[in-house]
């Protein structure tokens, strides 16, 4: 549930996306903030977003985008979903989650998924909260080493 004084939008300007980078490197460490701004623009033109919640500063950000497969149908997928390391359990990550799973109802999906890390146990437990279910394995071959 959104408090009176937080804000859940759709980052579009360069100051708003660049005002998420403090809380999105938490979860993307291996970004830099030079290459944030860029990276964001160049993914947003095959249709990822950047939703942030504010309250006061950004205490939350995820990254997503909706697509439609065989699979799954029509789908919101979240690739990046964090809040402020000093800021959790209080309800950002939550608010956020439930605002996107209202867009993925709102423009049509028949899914929402996401995948997280194996060593992600907290997170784990929030998905588990939300009643997400535990479906699959991911694989991935890295090409540059390979």
């Amino acid at each position: 549930m959104i408090e009176m004084n937080q804000r859940i939008f759709i980052a579009t300007n360069d100051q708003e996306i660049e005002a998420c980078f403090p809380v999105m490197s938490e979860l993307r460490p291996h970004i830099r903030e030079d290459e944030f701004l860029s990276r964001v623009k160049r993914q947003a033109e095959d249709g990822y977003q950047l939703a942030c919640l504010v309250d006061g500063e950004v205490k939350a950000v995820a990254g997503f985008r909706m697509a439609e497969n065989l699979a799954w149908g029509r789908f919101l997928y979240v690739d990046d979903l964090v809040a402020k390391s000093e800021d959790r359990s209080r309800g950002y990550g939550g608010a956020l989650f439930d605002w996107l799973v209202s867009r993925a109802r709102e423009n049509g999906c028949d899914q929402f998924h996401l995948d997280s890390g194996v060593q992600r146990f907290d997170a784990h437990r929030f998905y588990l909260v939300k009643r997400m279910t535990l479906s699959s394995h991911h694989f991935f071959i890295n090409l540059e080493k390979v």
